[in-house]
Order: C-alpha cells, then sequence, then structure tokens
C-alpha cells in the first residue's frame, strides 16, 4: 500500500480544520438565537393600542347604573286642587261683639268653613266681600257702597278647616248710599238698644244666617 504523501496529509488537515471552524460557527449562532429570541417579547403583546379619550387616558365603557333614571310610571300624580262650590263652603258673620255702647263703631269680620274633605280654592279679597246692616228689611249701611280700591286675593281652603278675615269693616253707624260717600253728615243709626243684623257674603258665597248686634 502506498502511503500518501507529506503534501496530502497537510492539505486533509486544512480540510478538516476549515470544516471544524464553520461547524463551530454554526453552533455559535444557533446558541445565540435560543438565548436572545429577540421575537418573543413582540410576539404576546396585542396588535393594537387601548383606545384614549380626549384626555388622553384610557375610556371606558358606562354601566349601566351611571344612566340618568327614568321617570316612574307608578309615581302617583299631584292631584289638582279645585276650586270651592256652595256645598264645600259654610259662610257665616263675625262682631267683635254682640252689644255696643253710645259711640263704639262694630268691627265686623266673616268665617269661612271648608266642610268638604278635600282642599278648594277661592277668592276671598275685598272685591268678592260683602257687609250688609239691616234692621228689619231696611237696608242701613252695605260695605261695598263706598268701597275704594278692591283687591282679589285667591287662597287654598284646608279640608275641615275654618278661617277668619284678618282685618275686620268698621261700621261708622250711618245709612250709606253711593250718592253720599262725600257726606260728612249722613244720618246716623238710631241706638237706645236697637237691635241690628248683619248679613255677609263672599267669593259668590252668602251666609245662610244673619249675626244680630245690639246699638246703645
Amino acid at each position: 500500500m502506498v502511503r500518501p504523501s507529506a503534501a496530502v496529509y497537510r492539505r486533509r488537515r486544512v480540510v478538516l480544520l476549515g470544516g471544524l471552524i464553520l461547524l463551530l460557527a454554526a453552533i455559535g449562532v444557533g446558541v445565540w438565537l435560543v438565548i436572545a429570541q429577540p421575537w418573543a417579547q413582540g410576539a404576546d403583546q396585542p396588535t393594537s393600542s387601548p383606545t384614549t379619550s380626549a384626555s388622553g387616558t384610557p375610556s371606558s365603557t358606562p354601566s349601566s347604573d351611571a344612566e340618568s333614571p327614568s321617570p316612574d310610571p307608578t309615581a302617583p300624580a299631584t292631584p289638582t286642587i279645585v276650586a270651592c262650590t256652595a256645598k264645600d263652603v259654610e259662610v257665616a258673620a263675625v262682631t267683635d261683639a254682640e252689644t255696643y255702647a253710645a259711640g263704639v263703631l262694630p268691627k265686623l269680620s266673616i268665617s269661612l268653613t271648608n266642610k268638604s274633605a278635600t282642599d278648594c280654592t277661592m277668592d276671598v279679597g275685598s272685591t268678592t266681600q260683602t257687609f250688609t246692616v239691616m234692621s228689619g228689611s231696611d237696608v242701613w249701611w252695605r260695605s261695598t257702597d263706598c268701597q275704594e280700591n278692591p283687591s282679589s286675593m285667591i287662597v287654598t281652603l284646608k279640608a275641615g278647616a275654618t278661617v277668619t278675615s284678618k282685618d275686620p269693616v268698621t261700621w261708622d253707624r250711618t245709612r250709606s248710599s253711593v250718592e253720599t260717600c262725600a257726606q260728612e253728615n249722613r244720618q246716623r243709626a238710631p241706638g237706645g238698644g236697637a237691635s241690628y243684623h248683619v248679613e255677609v257674603a263672599i267669593g259668590g258665597f252668602t251666609g245662610l244666617t244673619t249675626k244680630q248686634i245690639l246699638l246703645y
């Protein structure tokens, strides 16, 4: 068997050495890829970013609790207060006394009672008030004959309540008429125990009875 020459051995060593170097280089690259894995971090991230609001903060879906409550269809409606009727209201004359000494002027008021079970409204202003003083069938004085600046006042009368006018009307113990409003010396009502009756009306309702007073 012929032994290879020294030159052949040298070429074989060069080839083997070159192959070894290439092998080691390939192994090194593979190890770096396994250790570094440069794609792994980005692969698991979402492909889109969170939606942000105009202020730059992440927006969230509003919950149902944040919605405005809708009106309750079962809630009871506020009842409407209606105008008083004649059957609802009892009207009565009120005086500050029953007997008046000479020179003392009677002060007259009106009492209202709501006899119904519900509240009602009516005009109790001076525009709707009338006081009449009579001696038998003879009308001596009427508050509307010389009334000045009458006014209206709508109020609510509570069910079952009784109210009395706050500011009484004064009878000057004279005979009135629209023709004598400017006269200072009108006919004076007789005293000495004379009997007079006071009738009142208000809001279109007239008292069912009169109030008797005696003048001295």
